[in-house]
């Protein structure tokens, strides 16, 4: 029989700080998934996104921003579905992502719920989002309230994002947007830089190196196990 303590044992591993430390850095710009919350004319997440795709461009990223109009409810259509595969798609190019969410009675929309159930947590051996830098914004039609963002934030470990420590909550979001659409100056103009500029920081940071940050005892040790098991079968 195969030394099963032995085997096991192999998996726990002392940490390599120069794991965390790669010589060889990628060089090209940070590639930044926006996704928002609303379907309507005049969505203040959609809006929300569009001023954050500009900021995150003038520090350096790329970024491209998911339109969920014609996207299925989870569950009424397949994978397949042309919406589904194109927010999968993007999701698999991105390193980071941010999620703004309107806050509809205390909680995040349906909208944003329904793209981020059509992320798996894994799809064969990859996992889409594992790794992944992650802010969390909210706009409300109200006073402020941090609900949907908690709420994200939930998703964010659920789904084994990096979620950055900053974020950005808008009151009355319907004043703080022009007639041209653009986000006026202010305080929250401001923290949403400042939570955009975070993003990019993070993201230049772990994406090299986000696969060792991510490596987890006991997904080695379940994997171990099967092997076991696979050689025992074998040898009897």
């Amino acid at each position: 029989m195969t030394d099963t303590p032995q085997l096991l044992d192999a998996q726990f591993r002392k940490i390599e700080p120069a794991n965390l430390f790669p010589t060889e850095r990628a060089s090209h710009a940070p590639r930044i998934l926006l996704l928002y919350g609303s379907l309507r004319a005049r969505s203040f997440s959609r809006l929300m996104t569009e001023e954050a795709a500009r900021v995150l461009q003038r520090l350096g990223a790329e970024t491209r921003t998911f339109d969920p109009s014609g996207l299925p409810l989870p569950d009424d259509a397949e994978a397949d579905h042309p919406k589904v595969q194109a927010l999968r798609d993007l999701v698999t190019w991105s390193e980071g992502m941010v999620w703004c969410s309107p806050e509809r009675h205390g909680a995040m929309t349906g909208i944003m719920k329904a793209q981020i159930d059509w992320i798996p947590l894994s799809i064969g051996a990859v996992r889409p989002t594992q790794g992944k830098t992650l802010a969390v914004m909210q706009v409300n039609g109200g006073s402020q309230s941090f609900n949907a963002v908690n709420q994200l934030r939930i998703l964010g470990r659920w789904m084994r994002c990096l979620t950055i420590p900053n974020q950005s909550s808008v009151p009355k979001a319907f004043q703080q947007f022009g007639d041209d659409d653009r986000m006026l100056a202010s305080p929250y103009y401001d923290r949403m830089v400042d939570v955009m500029e975070e993003l990019v920081k993070f993201t230049l940071l772990t994406r090299d190196v986000s696969p060792y940050l991510v490596d987890r005892y006991s997904e080695r040790k379940e994997t171990g196990e099967a092997l076991i098991a696979r050689v025992n079968r074998t040898a009897t």
